[in-house]
């Protein structure tokens, strides 16, 4: 890439202010290492609540000319979806770097183009996928390497959420439409993006999805059974009735058997009871906030680091519209 940042402080643009904006926004300003000094939404009014909570930050007129702003080394993409493609376009065409929020795209061949621009225009181009430097992950990584686990039966993915979005997402609309949103675009794609870390390419060997009888609306359920570096993957979840939400990736071997649960916490088992890993992490979810950027910051830098590529994401997101029905 022809374009590291060498600055104590990288300028960040950020398009989008909803919920994965101000997620970014709290974390880039805890973690001192980012200067945030521009920011666009076709929301006047988060544009607003932005203004008010972070003074020092200058609300672009458009998109166009926050990308094109010469203050601005990073352009972080966390609109829907279905704008990432124009938004990356125009940062490739100025050479600036580019943190994009997952999934990459919903249309294949869109997203395609986008990681052919980023390629051609050599500019560092990144995905937030926070497992990418997880300690948890990394442990995981660590046993297989070692022959902890020993040989890998299968891996399962257990997911059911009691509405979707979820309370803290309720303001995002666009999240419960079939077009771009749904929880197999927004979660599941952690996680195929995660087999394909630890054990290579993935393919869909069977999917089945239920949807409501609004044909605008987002999944309900779905089951998948994927093939995965010669190993059987099944992933299967569902949205409705009380209770609290299930997030568990579950890795089973012959010796040792790993289960992360609710997204960034760990328990094994070797064939009596769980244990819990990594017990000295007090706040898991903070430290992976904190090693995301730091990986990041690598990235610009031009040193050795594990963030996603556009290339990855597409692959990704290749197995999650396969899933939904290969409608791309």
């Amino acid at each position: 890439m022809n374009n590291n940042v060498q600055k104590a402080q990288p300028s960040v643009g950020f398009i989008g202010l909803g919920v994965m904006g101000h997620r970014m926004l709290a974390n880039m300003t805890a973690h001192g290492g980012f200067n945030i000094t521009r920011a666009w939404d076709p929301d006047r009014q988060a544009c607003e609540l932005v203004k008010q909570a972070y003074p020092k930050i200058v609300i672009s007129e458009s998109a166009e000319d926050l990308v094109r702003d010469r203050e601005v080394d990073v352009v972080y993409i966390a609109s829907p979806p279905a704008s990432h493609h124009a938004y990356a376009l125009l940062a490739a065409a100025v050479s600036k770097a580019i943190y994009c929020e997952k999934p990459l795209g919903v249309n294949i061949s869109s997203s395609s183009e986008m990681v052919n621009a980023v390629e051609s225009a050599e500019v560092l181009n990144v995905v937030n996928f926070p497992f990418a430097d997880s300690q948890p992950i990394n442990f995981i990584e660590s046993k297989l390497a070692d022959n902890v686990i020993g040989d890998v039966t299968g891996v399962d993915l257990r997911l059911h959420f009691s509405s979707w979005p979820r309370d803290w997402q309720d303001t995002a609309r666009w999240l419960t439409l079939r077009e771009q949103g749904g929880f197999v675009r927004e979660v599941v794609s952690h996680y195929v993006y995660l087999i394909e870390r630890l054990f290579g390419p993935t393919k869909v060997v069977d999917a089945h999805v239920s949807f409501p009888d609004d044909p605008s609306l987002c999944e309900t359920q779905f089951f998948a059974s994927l093939e995965c570096g010669g190993r059987n993957v099944s992933f299967a979840g569902g949205v409705g009735g009380i209770g609290p939400d299930v997030v568990e990736f579950t890795i089973w071997g012959t010796k040792t058997s790993f289960c992360l649960w609710d997204w960034n916490k760990l328990k094994s088992t070797n064939g009596s009871s769980w244990r819990e890993e990594l017990k000295e992490l007090s706040d898991p979810r903070q430290d992976g906030y904190r090693r995301m950027l730091d990986n990041f910051r690598n990235a610009l830098e031009g040193r050795e680091h594990t963030m996603p590529s556009f290339q990855t994401a597409l692959s990704v997101q290749t197995v999650i519209e396969s899933i939904l029905g290969g409608q791309n």
